[in-house]
Formats: C-alpha cells, structure tokens, sequence
C-alpha cells in the first residue's frame, strides 16, 4: 500500500525496466510474478512462448472428455472473443445445406479469425457450437471429426454445443462462437 492508502499500480515486464513480470512502481516483485518466471525459467521457456500458455485440466474424478478439454488455464496474452461465425462464404451466403459442410465450415471461419489477429489454431481455448438440429448433428459427427482433425489436428479446446431453436441468418444450421489467447505482441 501506498502512503495515500492505495495498491500501487503494476507494470507489466518488457516495459524496458528490466524487472520480473510483474513488479510494484517501488520496484519490489510482486510474488506471483517471481514465482511464474521462476517456473517458466526452470522450463527453459521464455515467457508468452506458446507451449507455455494453455495448460489443459481434467478432474480426476471426471470421465475421460472425447473431442473436447474441460478446461485450459492460460498464461498472460491477448485475449480475442469471437464473435458467431456462421457457414458464410466471402459472399456471406451460406455455402451448403449438408450440416458437416456448415459446421467445418463456421469453424473455418473462426479460425480464419484467430489467424487475422496473429494466431493459430492451437490459440484456441474455448468454443460454444449453437447447433439447430441435434440429430443432425448426430448423425454428421463422423464427417466432423475427420474434418476437425483436418483443421485442428488432435487439439481440442474447452467445447460446449447448445441445440436452440433457430439462428439469426436464414439456412444457418450452425454457429460457432470462441475465445484465444494470443501470445503477446512483440514489442
């Protein structure tokens, strides 16, 4: 606490200070960012690299999760929420009918967003599919996972999928909505 009563205010490291991660204006190291470059530097990481930033959690007590994590924990970065994607085209018509093409499809395009902002898809932490037709769904998870792991590979971010009764744009059958954290931007 400041004289005035108040905490004072942090920096963030790279500021050109030379501190640790995070300090106080009174140069003294804030604990939790000793303690996260002491871990990171027995890794032989570097701060904000990617392999440092997710770590993935599974309860013991839980089932084993199949296509998805049930959660990730994620280092310091740029947060990016993405909006609902839908099965559009550059032309934003939707481009299929088939519910395999639209959902690879609004994935896609939330991946086409993670990429406009600098990252990639193992970025990704979190994604909420809205879906209309649960049998449909059903009934294409095959077609979709092989295309998941087309695009993804074998990484699977904290996932949940809803069943609603309709979407905003008409023929939409899917949308998919998500969360990334990106590594830092280089200074």
């Amino acid at each position: 606490m400041t004289a005035g009563g108040q905490r004072p205010r942090r920096q963030a490291a790279g500021d050109g200070t030379g501190r640790l991660p995070w300090t106080v204006d009174d140069g003294a190291p804030d604990d939790a960012g000793v303690e996260r470059a002491r871990a990171v530097a027995a890794l032989g990481r570097r701060p904000g690299e990617v392999r440092d930033m997710h770590k993935i959690i599974h309860p013991s007590d839980f089932p084993k999760p199949r296509g998805y994590n049930n959660g990730i924990v994620c280092a310091p970065g740029r947060i990016l929420y993405i909006a609902g994607q839908v099965a559009f085209d550059k032309e934003a018509r939707i481009v299929s009918a088939d519910f395999a093409t639209q959902f690879l499809a609004a994935l896609d395009n939330v991946v086409a967003v993670v990429r406009a902002a600098g990252g990639g898809t193992e970025h990704l932490v979190k994604l909420l599919a809205f879906v209309t037709d649960m049998d449909k769904y059903r009934a294409a998870q095959k077609a979709i996972g092989e295309g998941w792991r087309a695009r993804m590979g074998s990484y699977y971010p904290a996932m949940s999928l809803v069943k609603v009764s309709g979407l905003i744009e008409a023929g939409a059958l899917v949308e998919i909505e998500g969360t990334a954290v990106l590594p830092d931007e280089p200074h």
